[in-house]
């Protein structure tokens, strides 16, 4: 099953089971891939979905950042629930040592001798990668080896 399809059979899950803060976030995430088609007036694909979905988990993240500097508790409480769903649909973050195998493999595939070739390696990364560790994260370990 894609994850559409996954996010509506949960939404109407969440309906039956009466779970209202679970029906929002759900709703929030089937709007924004909604808005992402129209927007582009294509359907997306899981990657693309994807990649709707981490944005959506980063906006989150820094929501919670911001509202922690600002002394809401209660708005922190909100986004974290929010984030932990988002995060339900996410595939299992990389560790670092599967990450900077991954990076490893990727460099020997490219053939990557320099910071020059970087583009290629995050390209391929990107790819391999997307949705289970942060392309910054990434992007700075890369350069890292690089540059060595």
């Amino acid at each position: 099953m894609n994850l559409k399809a996954r996010l509506q059979e949960d939404m109407k899950a969440a309906l039956r089971a009466r779970e209202p803060a679970r029906l929002t976030t759900i709703r929030l995430m089937i709007a924004e891939i909604k808005q992402r088609e129209i927007d582009g007036r294509i359907a997306l694909d899981d990657a693309a979905v994807l990649v709707a979905l981490e944005k959506m988990a980063k906006q989150r993240r820094e929501s919670i950042a911001q509202f922690e500097k600002a002394g809401r508790d209660d708005l922190v409480a909100k986004e974290q629930a929010e984030l932990a769903l988002i995060q339900e649909y996410l595939p299992q973050p990389l560790s670092a040592e599967a990450l900077d195998t991954l990076i490893d493999e990727v460099i020997a595939a490219t053939g990557a001798t320099s910071v020059k070739d970087m583009g290629k390696v995050m390209a391929i990364l990107k790819e391999r990668a997307q949705g289970r560790v942060s392309m910054a994260d990434a992007s700075q370990r890369v350069k890292l080896r690089l540059s060595a």
